[in-house]
């Protein structure tokens, strides 16, 4: 008998852990959401990024989705720590050179500055006080090192303030708001995912 297939896209929050238990004074996905006790992250968010989670019990949008040599676009819109010139960008997309359990080069990548529009507000704030030189980047990229974004916009000398993943290929985060959830159908998904 085949199982019944479930497919949700997330908000997960700031401050929220990828897996749904509690831990280290830290609330999981069960303690924000009411999913059926089936259903997955597919890959992760750190626990200080945001935004759009996919969660499903079909095991083989898992394994094309988190399969390097399928190359998924992935979307972020990145605050950091000050203005970064043309020529850091530049450096920025032709690929930097980060710590990933030793040096690893970063594949082209695409990015730009942008001016967000209706990002909704973090729980808490970035502290502009201390911060009072920011930028949003559009970062667009299609690998998914442990925390790279955060490496390579330090590489550049602008360290990450806040991060929230706005898209994986034509799956887009919004409407949604942080926490909040919606239900999509088998189709649907793999359309926008680009998958077969």
């Amino acid at each position: 008998m085949a199982r019944n297939k479930k497919y949700f896209i997330i908000y997960k929050p700031y401050k929220v852990l990828t897996q749904f238990t509690d831990e280290a004074g830290n609330p999981g996905l069960g303690s924000v959401y009411e999913l059926p006790k089936d259903v997955y992250a597919v890959g992760r968010l750190d626990l200080d990024s945001e935004g759009l989670l996919v969660l499903t019990n079909d095991k083989s949008l898992n394994h094309q989705l988190l399969n390097p040599k399928q190359a998924h676009k992935r979307t972020y819109w990145v605050e950091v720590e000050g203005a970064p010139t043309e020529e850091s960008l530049r450096s920025f997309r032709n690929g930097l050179t980060i710590n990933v359990k030793g040096d690893y080069r970063t594949l082209p990548c695409e990015v730009k500055v942008i001016e967000p529009q209706d990002i909704p507000d973090r729980t808490p704030p970035v502290n502009v006080k201390k911060h009072p030189v920011r930028s949003w980047l559009e970062v667009s990229l299609v690998e998914g090192k442990n925390r790279q974004v955060r490496k390579m916009t330090a590489k550049i000398g602008h360290p990450t303030l806040r991060l929230v993943r706005v898209g994986i290929e034509d799956l887009k985060l919004f409407p949604l708001k942080p926490g909040g959830i919606t239900q999509i159908s088998e189709k649907a998904i793999y359309k926008k995912l680009k998958l077969n």
